[in-house]
């Protein structure tokens, strides 16, 4: 073993590396294949990224920036053509982030500001987490709230309100609840609220980092989510009860860790992580319950924000492997590791 993975071998508390595996480029295909790009710049994007199934697989949500455009907006798009037609779901004002399907693929649930009343005030500065290159930061939008539609953009409904930032949003699994992040209190923590928008509860009390990202695992009993509480802007993996009993670590190195996603079997989560530098993130698998590791994405480029469908046989995540070299979305059939059954 050289220096190099040695230290990669000891950055890494709960999550083993297979390092004969982890420089190989190839072997991206015996987890990924039938790779196929979704999203395209052709379709009026400056990137596209963050996309989430609907629970039959027919439909997909995701954020895109309109070419010409600062902010994210939010879209649907149909994934039984060859190349589907995106169509925009929020407003077109302000900025949005963060879609979800609800269970029964009617409604959707997204973050939007477009009801700021300072909306076109210019030079605002909203607080976020920010790497200290620049290169990778998003803000913590003021008036961001949580708002429910229909897949048309119909029926819009605010579900959070107040001038603080509300969003990374996700329904649980039988569309009971929603899980997110807020800094309502100060400090930006998880809570859960009835799918009406009712019963908020919290689930992380820290306050003085941020906790987000949160999702609910496949039987609705645990939440993933991301936190800088270690070393600020060096995020790791957390799982917590439901109810905010025994949280636990589930990552623990010198890198960033992020956007971790369930996988359906409820043991394994897909997540991104800058292990191999801050310019080139990846997608790695993580058993939660033997702390296996393995590696799914070898690109020399960025890969992240991984999603899986309800069966678990598709992986849809956020790339600059195309062409153009922009963030766009790419779809594969996926194979579960062996090393993390």
């Amino acid at each position: 073993m050289n220096f190099y993975l040695f230290i990669l071998f000891f950055s890494l508390f709960s999550c083993r590396i297979w390092s004969d595996e982890i420089f190989d480029f190839s072997q991206e295909e015996r987890f990924l294949k039938n790779i196929t790009q979704l999203t395209f710049p052709s379709m009026g994007f400056e990137k596209a990224g963050e996309a989430y199934f609907s629970s039959d697989g027919e439909n997909i949500a995701f954020q895109a920036v309109p070419q010409g455009e600062k902010h994210y907006q939010i879209y649907v798009m149909k994934l039984n053509q060859k190349q589907g037609t995106p169509y925009m779901v929020s407003t077109g004002k302000g900025a949005c982030t963060c879609p979800y399907f609800h269970p029964d693929g009617n409604k959707i649930i997204f973050a939007s500001s477009h009801e700021d009343p300072n909306l076109n005030s210019e030079n605002k500065e909203a607080s976020g987490y920010k790497r200290s290159n620049g290169e990778y930061s998003w803000d913590f939008t003021p008036y961001m709230n949580i708002y429910e539609a229909n897949l048309d953009g119909t029926g819009l409904k605010a579900l959070t309100r107040g001038s603080e930032y509300h969003a990374e949003c996700a329904y649980s699994t039988d569309g009971s609840r929603i899980v997110f992040a807020s800094n309502k209190d100060g400090a930006m923590n998880i809570f859960t609220i009835h799918a009406g928008g009712t019963n908020l509860q919290q689930v992380t009390f820290n306050d003085a980092c941020y906790n987000g990202g949160p999702f609910f695992s496949p039987d609705g009993n645990q939440i993933i989510f991301r936190s800088d509480r270690q070393r600020r802007h060096y995020l790791q993996i957390y799982v917590i009860n439901a109810d905010g009993t025994h949280e636990r670590q589930l990552t623990n190195n010198h890198s960033v860790n992020w956007a971790p996603y369930w996988h359906p079997s409820g043991k394994v989560i897909a997540f991104t992580t800058s292990l191999h530098g801050h310019m080139h993130y990846e997608i790695y698998g993580m058993n939660i319950e033997s702390g296996a590791c393995c590696r799914l994405t070898h690109h020399s480029n960025f890969d992240g924000l991984p999603a899986f469908t309800l069966d678990g046989q598709k992986m849809m995540w956020t790339s600059k492997r195309g062409a153009d070299n922009t963030c766009q979305i790419f779809l594969a059939d996926f194979f579960m590791p062996e090393e993390l059954n």
